[in-house]
């Protein structure tokens, strides 16, 4: 079955070339023209994908990415922002949020489809066909099913990012992961990030996961691992 890609853009010659290139790649494409249908949409019919652009009457794209990465139906969703100069303020807070990419206007259609195939490559937070799946390591557990974490019983929020980051650590404790494989673990093959950038949503993440955060540790030179629990 093709996969579905939410077109949302309220100029109609950009949802109309999206619309042309994506659909002769094999997705299956709709377009809508303001956030309000965006939201309605997506809340209908859950797309693989939303290619989504800031700057929409109404309801803005920021927004939109808030209220769908904030709902359990919607929040696996990838979203590539669409962005016009100078709006790197929105651009960060969109990441923030939980978009996976963002590609500047004016754009090369060829440069848009690498961005979603790369976002569409990347492993996403799904339950098993036996039911919701869950994964605790000592205080920390990861329901895929509800899209939720929680940290010494208590509620923590994460951009799918860190989300992603987070799994791949737990699925592997004990073992080092160097910054290479939790960017490959998390994001998919492709996606031009730096060690920094690693270091940096690991910072986040122990801070958001308070006391449980000294759980992932840091191997100097290396990268990192969850500890390796003793079991009681």
């Amino acid at each position: 079955m093709a996969q579905t890609i939410l077109v949302v853009d309220d100029e109609q010659d950009i949802r109309e070339l999206l619309r042309y290139n994506l659909t002769k790649e094999g997705y299956a494409v709709e377009c809508v023209a303001s956030g309000e249908e965006a939201l309605r949409r997506a809340r209908s019919r859950p797309p693989d994908l939303i290619v989504l652009d800031l700057m929409l009457p109404g309801v803005d794209g920021l927004e939109v990415c808030r209220r769908l990465k904030g709902e359990r139906r919607t929040a696996a969703a990838g979203i590539v922002m669409l962005t016009a100069k100078g709006e790197d303020a929105d651009v960060v807070a969109g990441l923030e949020l939980g978009a996976d990419d963002y590609v500047i206007k004016p754009f090369s259609p060829r440069v848009l489809l690498a961005r979603i195939r790369a976002a569409l490559r990347r492993p996403q937070l799904t339950t098993s066909d036996d039911g919701p799946a869950v994964i605790e390591r000592g205080d920390i557990t990861i329901d895929l099913g509800r899209y939720q974490v929680t940290a010494g019983g208590e509620p923590v929020s994460l951009t799918a990012l860190e989300m992603r980051i987070l799994l791949a650590l737990l699925r592997r404790p004990g073992l080092v992961m160097t910054r290479y494989q939790i960017v490959t673990a998390a994001q998919g093959e492709g996606i031009g990030v730096t060690d920094r950038s690693v270091d940096v949503h690991i910072v986040s993440l122990r801070r958001k996961l308070g006391d449980c955060g000294k759980l992932i540790e840091t191997v100097r030179g290396v990268g990192y691992r969850f500890r390796e629990l003793e079991i009681e």
